[in-house]
């Protein structure tokens, strides 16, 4: 994760950020003096840094939870699977237009457990942003991410999908080469699979560029995380012809795994770190590989045909409707 020094920090971070800076000096202080002992001070600023960060996300707005999701800082999918797993093998291209970047993934070792592990990556700078597309798969990333999952069934292995993006891709050409369809054959293929399917939103949920690939058996959000049909900020600029009103629209989405979870279309909260999972990658890894690896060895134990039969129920019982 970033030191102190390069660490960013977004407005709801604001009481961190002072806490932070007043360390940062401290230490200079305590660099530039050996006669007065600063180790107090400075374990006590760093526990007022901890209890802040706890105290941050524990009534945070449905608005704040979208920007804690995108905060530059946070862990991606590559940074989740290095964490999480080993002996990862990324398998590249979709065997009809290319290889693309904002969709990635291939087999690694999960504990005990080989898995079929994809999702999308958003890039850690600028210059990756625009090779990774911001997230934004094209068509050619949902068929590569429907291609290693059939390689997943073929192999009997459980496939694993971490969601983070704004939605897919909207571009003119990636609506010419079947945006549209890629989605909604992946929608159509991830029901029928035969292996364990686990879908997790480490960040931004949004769209059919998250239901691409986030048909599964269990669907797990992390605690700071959204999932909905549409972003606030289009939501707004559609119902109110303005960005002005996303903190509404956010609120009344009701897009936070809270409300996915009373929804049913969710199965569990992942806890963060205290303050977000940008602040602990390691310990925000070791949180979602302990609520993957028992759920794994759950559904290894149904029939394949009996998982099938209870995706399909569960996604026919989805959604709320009166019959006139």
């Amino acid at each position: 994760m970033p030191s102190l020094e390069n660490r960013q920090f977004i407005e709801i971070e604001k009481p961190v950020k002072e806490l932070v800076d007043q360390l940062k000096e401290l230490r200079k202080m305590a660099e530039k003096s050996s006669k007065i002992d600063y180790t107090p001070m400075l374990t006590q600023i760093e526990q007022s840094i901890l209890e802040k960060r706890r105290e941050l996300t524990q009534n945070l707005t449905s608005w704040q939870k979208v920007q804690l999701s995108r905060h530059p800082d946070r862990p991606y999918t590559l940074k989740y699977i290095d964490k999480m797993c080993t002996n990862f093998v990324e398998i590249h291209g979709d065997r009809g237009v290319r290889d693309d970047k904002a969709m990635v993934g291939g087999f690694a070792q999960l504990g005990e457990e080989t898995v079929m592990i994809i999702g999308q990556q958003k890039g850690i700078n600028t210059k990756m942003r625009q090779l990774r597309n911001f997230g934004m798969a094209n068509p050619e990333g949902y068929r590569k991410a429907l291609r290693l999952m059939k390689l997943a069934e073929k192999f009997n292995k459980p496939v694993i999908t971490l969601i983070d993006t704004p939605g897919a891709y909207p571009g003119l050409e990636a609506e010419e080469r079947g945006q549209g369809e890629a989605i909604a054959k992946n929608i159509y293929e991830m029901i029928r699979l035969k292996v364990p399917v686990i879908c997790v939103i480490i960040g931004e949920g949004a769209s059919g560029g998250a239901l691409g690939i986030g048909v599964g058996d269990k669907v797990l959000m992390l605690e700071n995380t959204w999932y909905t049909v549409i972003s606030p900020e289009s939501c707004s600029s559609i119902l109110w012809r303005s960005w002005e009103k996303k903190e509404v629209a956010a609120d009344q989405l009701k897009l936070t795994p809270d409300h996915m979870y009373k929804f049913g279309l969710v199965d569990g909260i992942v806890p963060e770190p205290a303050g977000g999972a940008h602040w602990d990658y390691d310990e925000a890894a070791q949180l979602l590989k302990k609520e993957l690896l028992p759920i794994i060895a759950g559904l290894k134990q149904v029939d394949p045909q009996q998982r099938i039969n209870d995706r399909i129920e569960r996604y026919s019982k989805m959604g709320f409707w009166d019959e006139l």
